[in-house]
């Protein structure tokens, strides 16, 4: 079912699908509104995936995650909404979303969800003498 937001996103074919890779995305500004006060909350999210078949268009993912700004949410639902929407239409081998959120009350918020494909495997990380 597509809701609202996820009509900006649109995907391209992975050009390497034989391998592992991560893609690492940034997107400093992130909006969206508390929903008992009204007022903005402001984050920092990390995307990190290692693409299966699709690939993330990166206009559309600014357009979709710009969507939120006037969504009232807490910040544990919009990070997860924000994996299924995304996790659903690129299928991806693994994704991670790390929301750091300015502080409300007080407090900061740091929220982290993942996804990952059933029966993949991250390779096992290679250690490099250090070169200096």
């Amino acid at each position: 079912m597509t809701n609202f937001h996820t009509q900006y996103l649109d995907t391209f074919e992975n050009p390497q699908t034989e391998t592992d890779y991560t893609i690492c995305i940034r997107i400093p500004e992130f909006t969206c509104l508390c929903p008992l006060t009204g007022q903005p909350d402001y984050a920092k999210f990390l995307i990190e995936y290692v693409p299966d078949n699709l690939c993330v268009e990166l206009k559309a993912l600014k357009l979709y995650m710009s969507s939120f700004r006037d969504k009232g949410a807490f910040h544990e639902a919009i990070t997860n909404e924000i994996l299924s929407d995304i996790a659903t239409l690129l299928k991806p081998r693994f994704m991670r979303i790390v929301a750091d959120f300015n502080v409300r009350g007080g407090m900061y918020t740091h929220v982290i969800v993942e996804h990952r494909k059933q029966g993949w495997q991250a390779a096992t990380p290679v250690k490099l003498p250090n070169s200096h």
